[in-house]
């Protein structure tokens, strides 16, 4: 073994320590969901069992409000997705490509915002949602997620567009493009990363919150999202682990497929909005 191979051992060990710290429980998570249930039950530990099953699957599915939760979750995160992206690109493009009063302070109060605790909001969110009487509704949720995942859209879509030379936009204005049109045509196929790194992020975000969605839809139980069904998914005699870790699993599915699929875009998306601008 040579010098650089026996420096770099520690970081490597530290590495594989960190992976498998990080990836056990997602593993452990997917084991108990194909398990059988004496298996999941039993006091030895199986870490590498010899009998699947896939009972555990039919009876997540088969739950009261498999699908209505499902359909929920994916109404909220994809309207709250939609819309940062909608807002965020007119504010990124405002900041990163005018010059305007007040530019500075806005740009610093977006960050505030950013960095900001909104756990802290719990109760004031409550309080508007109940005195407007939007408590209990869907679009008020909505509303939140977007409200969250705003800030850290129109920072990475700014930093990202500020890395886009301006002239380029400039040259489509003189071939006869309006500022709209050459926005529309030569720089907005350029944000394609950092629109899909910033997508992601939002989904991830309001697809797997749960403190919002426990507070704000307490009486009509057919309004709640995935998480908040997870938390509850046990009967009278105890949790089924077996189901619920299925669910857990099935709840996770969509993020990793669209990671999977998206990852090369979103590494370059997300490396553009940290160095440009």
């Amino acid at each position: 073994m040579n010098v650089r191979a026996l420096r770099r051992l520690p970081l490597n060990t530290a590495a594989l320590v960190v992976f498998a710290v990080s990836v056990f429980p997602v593993y452990w998570m997917i084991l108990t969901a194909f398990k059988p249930t004496d298996a999941i039950q039993a006091e030895t530990p199986v870490f590498l069992p010899v009998e699947l099953t896939l009972e555990h699957f039919g009876t997540a599915v088969a739950s009261d409000g498999f699908w209505s939760f499902w359909r929920n979750s994916l109404l909220v995160t994809a309207s709250c997705v939609l819309l940062a992206l909608l807002v965020a690109l007119g504010a990124a493009f405002a900041v990163a490509r005018l010059r305007w009063r007040g530019r500075r302070g806005f740009i610093l109060m977006v960050f505030v915002a950013q960095v900001a605790p909104w756990e802290a909001l719990l109760i004031p969110m409550y309080i508007i949602s109940r005195d407007t009487g939007m408590l209990d509704r869907l679009p008020m949720l909505t509303l939140v997620y977007f409200m969250i995942t705003l800030p850290f859209t129109i920072v990475t879509l700014r930093s990202f567009l500020a890395g886009i030379p301006v002239e380029l936009e400039e040259a489509a204005q003189v071939d006869g493009c309006t500022r709209a049109t050459a926005f529309r045509k030569v720089t907005l196929p350029l944000l394609a990363p950092g629109l899909l790194a910033t997508s992601l992020f939002g989904f991830i975000t309001a697809w797997n919150e749960f403190a919002f969605a426990n507070m704000l839809i307490i009486k009509n139980q057919d309004d709640r999202t995935l998480p908040v069904w997870l938390s509850s998914f046990s009967n009278v005699f105890g949790t089924d682990w077996g189901a619920t870790m299925a669910a857990s699993t099935l709840f996770a599915l969509p993020v990793l497929v669209l990671f999977v699929v998206l990852q090369g875009r979103v590494a370059a998306g997300m490396t553009g909005g940290a160095v440009k601008g």
